[in-house]
């Protein structure tokens, strides 16, 4: 007999089934070319080919010449199938020897291992030599009850709800809160230009300017030092930072564990620092009993929390609509197959109910009026009319005869077909839509990949800048006092020199942090 060697070969370009029969159709005209299996969906051929007269470069050649785009797989453990079963009734560690072994003598099983503790088999087979329910009866046969391990046929684990609760919590609390922070903040400025204007027109002298400032109910101080506004900004922000920021403090914590600093970090460390430097400078004011109420930074944290919640909140509602729709996908697999047998000329011997999962490739699968097809295949026999809307869209029924592929998933409608299976378990089209939709899910766009590389380098970077500028200013400050004089208004002449500097340094680095806080990255 002549040897039959296995190939996969990756082919690119296939754009519906028509491509798929013209490449089977093409090569099983070849020489030296036993079978061929072509997966639309999975872009993969299977080519069994005897190596005497053909080899695999020349097969993708074959495929290249019918206008595809063909590379050969490396790895041809791909083909093979995996099966996880629970097994009942082993008592020692005899009874795992004995399926072990039993098992690897068995043809076409090439790995197995049982476990004790979890009831577990896991087995690794050659579809071509053995299927699934072989291996079953082989373990039923020494006297085991064995079952498969129940898939999760929901998408429960795409399930976006918990998220967009959270975040959806987060918008809403920051959002609150940072609406009268922001009213307060335009109300300061609307009257900080008509004051200027004042000013400019009827030449008031500096301690006029002062009285009329501190007259503004806002500036009014509720004890020496804490001004109406700030207290009111102070009272905003802390529900924010504790509730709106809760989930950025948790993954911003986690980032910096793992010595990584992302969009979060950057976050929380331009919020934490503008509102604790904003609350310290108050302390300091109130025990100094400050005439002139300091600049604080209170704006910045609801701010920030809102817009970068509000862009989570939409990002995972986006996530969640295709969740939803791949949950409809899920559940278009039918869970059951009538598994057949034929004698000569097509005579039904007998027929079971199978699991989905047990249909091995080769099967004899019976599909009746009303039904859905279990697996992908071949019609060997019967005619009827499916409905194939779910893959292509296409509303009206499309005629099948024997010869027709069959797609899993689609509704046989008028007559009894028998097909025989080409593509099952995670071979289907449908298993390969779904598969690509949860790679989809799970993978971040690349803008998003490069923008938290860049937030990696940036945030060190910030903080170098803001490091670099305090000790900058200390420096000036130490060498010549009059330009910190010059910069710093309404400081309080009773202080020390070196306490001026400092205290200017400091919020000269602060408002660098919080000014180059990555605002417009992390929203963009």
């Amino acid at each position: 007999s002549k040897t039959i060697s296995k190939c996969y070969v990756q082919v690119t370009g296939m754009t519906c089934a028509s491509c798929v029969a013209n490449i089977e159709r093409n090569l099983r005209r070849e020489d030296g070319i036993h079978s061929i299996l072509v997966a639309l969906m999975a872009g993969k051929a299977e080519v069994r080919y005897n190596p005497a007269v053909i080899h695999p470069a020349a097969i993708a050649e074959l495929i290249r010449e019918l206008g595809f785009g063909a590379t050969v797989m490396e790895n041809c453990g791909e083909g093979d199938g995996i099966l996880e079963l629970v097994v009942r009734g082993m008592t020692c560690a005899s009874c795992v020897h004995k399926i072990e072994s039993t098992l690897m003598k068995t043809n076409g099983v090439l790995y197995c291992s049982v476990a004790l503790a979890t009831n577990k088999a896991h087995i690794k087979y050659d579809p071509e030599a053995i299927g699934p329910r072989d291996v079953i009866q082989v373990i039923k046969d020494l006297g085991f009850t064995t079952s498969l391990v129940k898939k999760d046929r929901s998408a429960s684990h795409l399930d976006h709800k918990q998220e967009i609760r959270q975040w959806k919590r987060s918008f809403v609390v920051s959002l609150v809160f940072c609406i009268p922070v922001m009213g307060l903040m335009i109300y300061m400025m609307v009257m900080d230009s008509q004051l200027s204007d004042a000013h400019a027109h009827h030449n008031m002298s500096t301690e006029e300017m002062e009285a009329l400032h501190s007259s503004m109910v806002l500036e009014y101080q509720l004890l020496p030092g804490l001004s109406v506004m700030n207290f009111l900004s102070f009272l905003f922000c802390v529900p924010v930072q504790v509730c709106g920021g809760w989930h950025f403090y948790i993954q911003a914590s986690r980032a910096l564990r793992h010595r990584t600093a992302n969009m979060d970090v950057l976050v929380v460390l331009a919020t934490s620092i503008a509102f604790l430097y904003s609350s310290i400078i108050l302390l300091v004011a109130m025990a100094e009993r400050a005439k002139v109420n300091p600049v604080t930074f209170f704006d910045t944290p609801p701010m920030l929390f809102v817009f970068i919640s509000l862009g989570r909140w939409l990002e995972h509602v986006a996530k969640g609509k295709t969740s939803e729709a791949l949950a409809r996908l899920i559940s278009l697999q039918a869970t059951e197959a009538t598994v057949v047998t034929l004698g000569p000329d097509n005579v039904l011997l007998s027929e079971e109910q199978v699991d989905v999962e047990l249909v091995q490739r080769g099967d004899i699968v019976k599909v009746v009026p009303g039904g859905k097809f279990p697996v992908d295949g071949r019609v060997i026999e019967g005619h009827s009319m499916v409905d194939e809307s779910l893959i292509t869209g296409e509303a009206m029924p499309v005629t099948k005869k024997p010869g027709s592929t069959v797609i899993a998933g689609s509704i046989n409608q008028n007559g009894s077909l028998l097909i025989s299976a080409t593509h099952v378990g995670a071979d289907t089209t449908l298993s390969q839509i779904v598969k690509l939709v949860e790679e989809a899910q799970t993978s971040k766009a690349p803008i998003q990949q490069f923008a938290d590389k860049l937030s990696g380098y940036f945030v060190p970077f910030i903080v170098a800048v803001s490091v670099v500028t305090l000790f900058a200013w200390i420096i000036i400050g130490f060498v010549d006092f009059e330009i910190v004089e010059k910069y710093f208004l309404g400081y309080n002449k009773s202080l020390s020199a070196a306490e001026v500097i400092i205290r200017f340094a400091f919020q000269a680095s602060i408002t660098v942090l919080c000014i180059a806080c990555p605002c417009s990255l992390g929203l963009a």
